[in-house]
């Protein structure tokens, strides 16, 4: 630290902590949650009635993606709400979009961090044809017992060529 000219405080460090919140996660030694401060946020958010509302909500939703399933999917019509030459209009497919992603916020699973040198398991759903969907898996041992966890969900649309 000191050849980078690096400073650390004491008064803001936290030491033999099992757990803190860092960048809008609570983060363990073993598991990777939401903040419930952020879920709690997503639920009280009204729905976006522009596009200068609804692009900070996507960008929000989007750095918790990989704790929701699907989210490339569900979000889909939500994202070309914001594509330009499209008017904004709130139809029930997306505000039922809108309602499933602050759904999902809700029952997040709780991330497990990966043990590399346990096998992985990558799911893989490549039916619909809008998008593709992945999910990580892990089968680890908590506390003697065999637990299969996801470690992440990917997904992404597939673009009209």
């Amino acid at each position: 630290m000191y050849t980078h000219n690096l400073k650390i405080s004491l008064k803001k460090c936290n030491f033999g902590q099992q757990e803190l919140l860092a960048l809008g996660h609570k983060v363990s030694g073993l598991s990777l949650a939401i903040d419930q401060s952020k879920v709690a946020a997503v639920l009280q958010k009204p729905e976006p009635k522009n596009i200068k509302k609804m692009h900070p909500f996507l960008g929000f939703a989007s750095s918790y993606r990989n704790h929701i399933k699907d989210f490339a999917h569900i979000t889909s019509s939500l994202y070309k709400l914001c594509s330009k030459d499209v008017v904004f209009e709130i139809t029930k497919e997306k505000r039922d979009a809108y309602e499933r992603i602050k759904h999902e916020f809700t029952n997040a699973p709780v991330l497990i961090l990966p043990h590399f040198e346990l096998p992985f398991q990558l799911y893989i759903d490549a039916a619909c044809s809008q998008g593709l969907g992945m999910a990580l898996h892990q089968r680890q041992i908590v506390n003697g017992e065999p637990r299969e966890g996801v470690i992440c969900y990917i997904s992404r649309q597939i673009k009209d060529s």
